[in-house]
């Protein structure tokens, strides 16, 4: 077929693709929004991932509603691509752990933070805060925010005024990571919530219904005091949002005069309504079309970032990933770098968690690898063979947050495997119901008798890169160690980088724990995201950081 055909050929069954999706856009061009500047952005989750604070759809939803909607003690600095994303000052402006007690940690809060209703961010609004997530005989707890939040921070229990600009919070033990977990616990408007309640009718008289109708309200017409506030919320179809002209950060304060969001979880769905015009931006462009895209003047961008690809795999009784020989076989049978052709070249290779030559490498003596022979080597001494395959069941999804392109990449890693004795079956199952499954674990009858399961995650700082995956402290429901994958030694590895405060120290911890966790291979490490995205040349000021997240609010438009 010539080129010129089959581009055409994939341009319309794109479209169609659109059009089967039940996204309608046409909207973002009738006349009242003409004047405006607005972004239009195609997310690759099914639904808008939670409003009310503390996001659902993985990272996406931090990307997308919560940073642009909410601000966190510590933030993220996003504002550079040719350096490592690293800690800054968010609604604290300092913090310091007590040297005599390392449970306890002194936050100084900024002043004159306003949230989008008006009333005033402070240490009571911390306080209520900490407690939506964590003290369940709070008025105001919500156990539907609790497994998106508390898994992300599992050492933080409580939270204490010191005087209107000074909280205290304390952590189960002394935890060095603290503070950079706190990037995950979002702070919403309790007089803005306390107005919903209000508004639930009388005749609703159970404080737990009472709470969850608030709730519900508080999502369609949030609060919190980021650089956007809502405008308009339709659940699974836009989200809508204004500038905070009043941000406390003039850095921040938006330039453009909306935002709309949409989700599209179909990879050419998306591509078609870029090369179309109806979206400005899109998330993980089909890499077939990248070529087309470039062609028709749009710009993609990609940057490496701390983002691992992986399988997970479970260490349950009767796992067939409990041999070590198996494990590192796969490792050594999947194909990267012809995956990163398929895709475009938009993929790091991994050797593990993080590169090497990063502070937590530590040189492990495993050699992640592409080396068939020896893969078959392994498999065969653990007692595989083309006509005896090791079976195994891989949970995965059709799209999602950072999940790149998860049909074919693990269909070409199925026929990889292959070659080694290694038989794949896939559980294929809805996005978000594969990250909530995540947190339940290998031992739940969600995982459909699974023995690995395929969530990428973001590896930033060491509770996210490492610690909840290896911890026998974050077994489900806990955290993320949905595999049971620990031991004492693991456990001491950890603890010996949690508990050491100064920098160098504690790098030098989390190499001897990174080198450890390669070696023993509880993962097999297939792919770092770089974070494709493709934008209209209108999109200026746009920086892709070293980081899976992004910043809206300095982008202009043309």
């Amino acid at each position: 077929m010539p080129a010129q055909i089959a581009s055409q050929s994939w341009l319309k069954r794109s479209l169609i693709a659109a059009v089967a999706t039940g996204v309608v856009v046409m909207a973002l061009s009738q006349p009242a929004l003409s004047q405006e500047k607005v972004l239009r952005i195609a997310m690759t989750a099914a639904d808008i991932p939670r409003t009310l604070g503390q996001p659902d759809q993985g990272f996406e939803g931090n990307r997308f509603t919560g940073i642009p909607m909410y601000d966190a003690l510590t933030h993220w600095d996003l504002s550079k691509f040719d350096g490592p994303s690293v800690l800054i000052p968010g609604l604290a402006l300092s913090w310091s752990a007590d040297p005599k007690d390392r449970t306890k940690w002194t936050f100084r809060l900024r002043s004159g933070v306003k949230f989008h209703d008006g009333s005033d961010f402070n240490a009571d609004a911390v306080v209520w805060n900490v407690q939506k997530v964590l003290d369940k005989s709070a008025p105001h707890f919500d156990a539907s925010q609790v497994g998106v939040t508390a898994s992300r921070m599992p050492t933080l229990r409580t939270a204490r005024k010191i005087d209107n600009l000074t909280v205290e919070l304390t952590s189960s033990e002394p935890d060095a990571f603290l503070p950079l977990n706190l990037t995950n616990l979002f702070m919403a408007s309790p007089a803005h919530w306390a107005a919903k309640l209000q508004a639930v009718p009388a005749s609703v008289t159970d404080p737990a219904e009472r709470a969850k109708q608030a709730w519900a309200a508080f999502a369609a017409d949030a609060s919190g005091t980021g650089p956007f506030r809502m405008a308009r919320f339709v659940p699974r179809e836009r989200l809508e949002l204004l500038p905070n002209k009043a941000y406390w950060d003039p850095k921040r304060t938006p330039k453009i005069d909306r935002v709309v969001m949409l989700p599209m979880p179909e990879a050419n769905a998306r591509t078609a309504a870029l090369l179309s015009g109806q979206v400005d931006w899109i998330e993980a462009p089909a890499p077939d079309a990248m070529k087309q895209i470039t062609q028709r003047g749009f710009t993609i961008y990609s940057n490496a970032q701390p983002h691992v690809w992986p399988w997970q795999l479970s260490f349950v009784e009767g796992s067939p990933w409990l041999d070590r020989r198996v494990r590192h076989a796969a490792n050594l049978c999947v194909d990267r770098e012809g995956l990163r052709t398929l895709l475009g070249g938009m993929m790091a290779i991994p050797k593990g968690t993080v590169p090497p030559g990063h502070p937590w490498w530590g040189d492990p003596k495993f050699d992640i690898r592409y080396d068939v022979a020896a893969a078959q080597k392994l498999m065969t001494e653990a007692g595989f063979s083309a006509s005896k395959p090791m079976k195994a069941k891989v949970q995965i999804s059709a799209s999602g947050s950072g999940q790149m392109q998860p049909l074919p990449m693990n269909e070409y890693v199925q026929q990889s495997l292959k070659k080694c004795y290694i038989d794949i079956e896939f559980d294929v199952i809805e996005w978000n119901t594969l990250f909530t499954n995540w947190r339940v674990g290998a031992k739940d009858q969600t995982a459909n008798g699974a023995h690995a399961i395929n969530v990428s995650f973001a590896a930033m700082d060491p509770f996210f890169a490492m610690v909840r995956f290896t911890s026998t402290k974050t077994f489900p429901p806990v955290s993320n160690n949905w595999g049971y994958f620990g031991n004492a030694e693991f456990d001491k590895l950890i603890a010996d980088a949690r508990q050491t405060f100064d920098d160098k120290g504690r790098d030098a911890a989390l190499a001897r724990l990174h080198a450890r966790i390669v070696e023993e291979a509880p993962f097999v490490w297939i792919a770092h995201d770089v974070g494709p995205r493709a934008m209209s040349k209108r999109i200026k000021n746009f920086v892709q950081p070293r980081s899976w997240f992004v910043d809206l609010a300095p982008i202009t438009m043309d």
